[in-house]
């Protein structure tokens, strides 16, 4: 079958009704569609299987990166599964209806400018996103504190087996490292990954002290070095398109039923990533 577009979409949040009947809504164009999710389905293992088993009968192949909110562990989780032990259980349950998942081989999309490999990235953040009077993660995470805009992460999603969570991310950043300088150097690359790749997009954010929960520096040239003819992610709740070094980078979020409700939120659900839409930021 030929492919046909490769689109984008992330932060479906479902355990929130409205959520939920935005992804009984989404269909493909053509039946050869892949779709691409970048984290953030839900709080819970039971709310991934049910967008997979939706989405995987409508998308010809669909692709899955985590994101903070999928690797929570909430108080009431009768699994109580941590950190390393969670992400495997996702990573399961993704391979468990055919989905493509960072620790498979990515595939490799033939669509209109293509052939492009789609590479799914799990990556963490390492605090590296202070604030310019932050020159320490303590400090940073005073800041933060002090305004009020704590990430629930510092609560609910725990690095095990690591001991912190810039650990988990550092040892993620090293694995995938090589997985990606392993690719075809003659293939360029759509990465997708929860968090940006680059500190610029959290720039835009409402309170700055909250970019310390968006990447890691480590990151930064990736999409240079890697041939990123496209680079997709979410998390921060402000979809548009951006361009760094000439690449293209497109934030593919729902977000909140509050957010996208806003009259003149940008929301395209999902977005089409290739063949290449023609939009502003």
């Amino acid at each position: 079958m030929p492919h046909g577009n490769l689109m984008g979409i992330s932060d479906l949040h479902v355990a929130f009704p409205e959520n939920r009947r935005i992804v009984e809504e989404l269909y493909p164009e053509s039946p050869a569609d892949w779709l691409v999710i970048a984290g953030d389905v839900g709080e819970s293992p039971e709310d991934l299987r049910w967008v997979l088993q939706l989405l995987t009968r409508r998308y010809a192949t669909v692709i899955w990166a985590p994101g903070n909110h999928d690797l929570w562990t909430l108080r009431d989780d009768p699994r109580g599964l941590r950190g390393e032990a969670r992400y495997r259980l996702l990573v399961e349950i993704c391979r468990s209806f055919g989905v493509h998942t960072p620790e498979d081989p990515y595939p490799v999309w033939s669509g209109p400018g293509g052939p492009l490999v789609v590479a799914p990235l799990f990556l963490l953040y390492d605090y590296s996103f202070r604030t310019p009077s932050a020159v320490t993660k303590e400090q940073a995470l005073e800041e933060a504190y002090a305004a009020g805009v704590v990430c629930s992460d510092e609560f609910l999603l725990h690095p095990d087996p690591y001991p912190s969570r810039e650990a988990w991310c550092r040892a993620r950043v090293s694995h995938t490292e090589g997985r990606l300088a392993a690719c075809d150097p003659e293939l360029r690359t759509v990465l997708v990954n929860h968090f940006p790749l680059v500190r610029n997009p959290t720039r835009v954010l409402r309170h700055p002290e909250f970019a310390q929960w968006c990447g890691t520096a480590l990151t930064a040239d990736w999409h240079v070095r890697f041939r990123a003819a496209a680079v997709v992610y979410g998390h921060l709740h402000i979809p548009r398109t951006t361009w760094h070094d000439g690449v293209r980078f497109e934030e593919v979020s729902v977000g909140y039923p509050r957010e996208w409700r806003t009259p003149g939120h940008p929301r395209s659900v999902p977005r089409r990533i290739f063949p290449a839409a023609v939009r502003g930021d």
